[in-house]
């Protein structure tokens, strides 16, 4: 009778759930309590993370140093490089009346929970709406594209991963611009192509980066490289397989990207639930 009664309860719930957005409010205020046991249950991870790094031999954090030293001189010339490319961009869209592109803003999370079911893909931030989080925000590390924010709460937000059934993210080929769909498949290391044309430029190799169409991904961020390129005379659409580049199960330092647009739309809800405030506050 128990068993019985708990599962009439669950299944109440699931359909309250999927039908009703009120429940939002509900979920967001249990994932605020939960946050603080998502914090302690990170504390043994992070005095095992500080002990292993006081304990390191010196003179592999020497080598280290020097290696680092070496790959900051690279980046640097790079950077000049970029600095130089840049301005020139910015000459040429002033040439051709088009607006001058600002850099995205950028906010850095750590990750603090991972999402056990093995069917979904999904990460916990440390970052909430107190810092200005939202739905919808892309994650990137250092690599790539992550994914995106599916739900805030006050001290902590979850993410879905690439690589998760559920998301969908537009793209290009870099190398020519062809524009396409990458879905997850489910699986933490592959994604696929959907609906590209069997005779469309590609090949193995080839690095997709987002197209900024849809509005929710800003426009550049390396997404995944093609792996595998399947081309089947009787079928219109080629079978492509691609692998993210960001490291999806790896990365614990991230960051959570706005895009100018994205802050546009904030300023402009910000400003509505002002003016909305306002207008309740005289009727009162």
């Amino acid at each position: 009778m128990r068993l019985l009664v708990l599962a009439i309860i669950s299944l109440l719930l699931i359909v309250t759930d999927f039908n009703f957005r009120q429940t939002d409010v509900v979920r967001s205020g249990l994932t605020t309590l939960v946050a603080p046991i998502q914090y302690v249950v990170d504390v043994p991870s992070r005095v095992m993370g500080w002990l292993n790094r006081t304990t390191v031999d010196y003179q592999v954090l020497y080598q280290e140093n020097d290696e680092l030293k070496a790959q900051a001189l690279v980046l640097q010339r790079k950077l000049q490089k970029m600095t130089v490319l840049s301005a020139e961009n910015i000459r040429l869209r002033e040439l051709l009346n088009s607006a001058e592109k600002v850099d995205d803003n950028v906010m850095l999370a750590s990750v603090i929970g991972v999402d056990p079911d093995p069917f979904t893909h999904e990460l916990v931030l440390s970052k909430g709406s107190n810092e200005g989080v939202r739905v919808g925000y892309p994650l990137l590390d250092g690599s790539g594209v992550m994914g995106q924010v599916i739900s805030v709460s006050r001290f902590s937000s979850r993410v879905l991963l690439l690589t998760d059934s559920r998301h969908s993210i537009p793209v290009q080929i870099n190398r020519n611009g062809v524009r396409a769909i990458v879905v997850g498949t489910g699986l933490s290391d592959q994604l696929e192509l959907l609906h590209l044309p069997d005779t469309a430029d590609i090949v193995e190799g080839d690095i997709l980066v987002t197209s900024g169409l849809g509005g929710r991904f800003p426009f550049g961020y390396p997404v995944a490289t093609v792996g595998r390129v399947e081309h089947d005379p009787g079928q219109p659409f080629a079978n492509v397989q691609v692998q993210p580049n960001a490291q999806l199960t790896r990365s614990r330092q991230v960051l959570l990207v706005m895009a100018r647009e994205q802050q546009e739309m904030g300023l402009d809800e910000n400003a509505e639930e002002q003016s909305e405030t306002a207008v309740e506050g005289e009727a009162l």
